[in-house]
């Protein structure tokens, strides 16, 4: 009598400091189902752990016909991707450093577990399915409330011998001067190109309080000239920073996301004049490209690792 097998899928993670998503993914990349759920940053890893282990079982639980043979997980902080472990996180996720994230999620789930920062999923997502596929190496810069990066070498991320890989709005920036950054150094692109940084230069500039970046786009839309140059100031930083790391790395392609992109044309134009007047002769030709899969990019991503179980 022959046995009818039950086709794979696996699930996938992305824990973030505001939200969670969760999804089913096909082996093509394709995402059958999804849930998202805030996620409970202040109220600690266990929290953090059952919101996301719930997604995943409500979502086993009705994806009939179809077996989930491990999860893939990208997640907020610095992760040691060889066992797991959460080796520090900002305040936004309260307790999360010292998580072992794997071994918690696979005791509660009984599946194969694999771990990686949340920038590095979004790489491997894009590098996979969206716009870089194709590319042998693809550098990806995430702008947003911080400056990430990721780099992918034939479908593998470069983490680091520390696991920490990737930092790359830590880095001095011209544009950034002795401005204070979150990190509590001095100098570094994300103290001038982050999307909250961006704000408080508005507001220096001005004097005139906005709720956040998107008021700042409005403005500068509407003709408020200073506005306008904000919106330049951190095309230009950023550019000028990725510029930089293509000299350094010759990627096949850069995929550019995170919030920040939403300033839309002046920003990218400035950003990709940056990259112009930065890179060597021989790399004029490497694409800037935006990111395209949007938020299922880290669930692709973790997907891809999650897959590497069912080969």
């Amino acid at each position: 009598m022959s046995t009818v097998r039950t086709p794979p899928v696996v699930a996938a993670l992305d824990i973030g400091g505001t939200k969670t998503a969760a999804a089913i993914v096909t082996r093509d990349g394709e995402v059958t189902d999804r849930l998202t759920a805030a996620t409970p940053g202040r109220a600690g890893a266990t929290a953090i752990l059952d919101t996301a282990a719930d997604l995943v079982e409500r979502l086993r639980s009705r994806a009939t016909g179809v077996r989930v043979g491990a999860l893939g997980v990208g997640s907020a902080g610095v992760i040691d991707h060889r066992t797991g472990l959460v080796l520090s996180a900002t305040d936004a996720l309260a307790g999360w450093a010292g998580t072992d994230l794997r071994g918690r999620l696979r005791e509660r789930l009984g599946v194969p577990v694999h771990v990686i920062n949340d920038v590095h999923a979004h790489a491997l997502g894009e590098a996979r399915h969206g716009v870089a596929a194709g590319h042998e190496t693809v550098l990806f810069i995430a702008v947003g409330t911080g400056v990430g990066a990721s780099f992918v070498v034939d479908g593998a991320v470069l983490t680091g011998a520390h696991s920490t890989a990737g930092h790359a709005g830590h880095q001095p920036s011209p544009y950034a001067g002795q401005m204070p950054c979150t990190c509590g150094g001095q100098g570094h692109l994300e103290a001038i190109a982050s999307g909250p940084a961006l704000t408080e230069e508005y507001v220096r500039r001005t004097g005139q309080r906005v709720d956040d970046l998107r008021a700042v786009a409005a403005r500068a839309a509407d003709g408020d000239a200073t506005a306008r140059e904000v919106v330049l100031l951190g095309g230009a930083a950023v550019g000028s920073a990725v510029g930089g790391l293509v000299n350094m790395l010759d990627p096949g392609a850069v995929v550019i996301g995170g919030g920040v992109t939403g300033l839309g044309d002046p920003w990218w134009q400035a950003l990709r004049d940056a990259v112009r007047r930065e890179t060597l002769p021989t790399l004029g030709d490497v694409p800037v490209l935006a990111s395209t899969l949007g938020a299922d990019a880290p669930l692709l991503g973790a997907a891809t690792l999650a897959w590497t179980d069912m080969s």
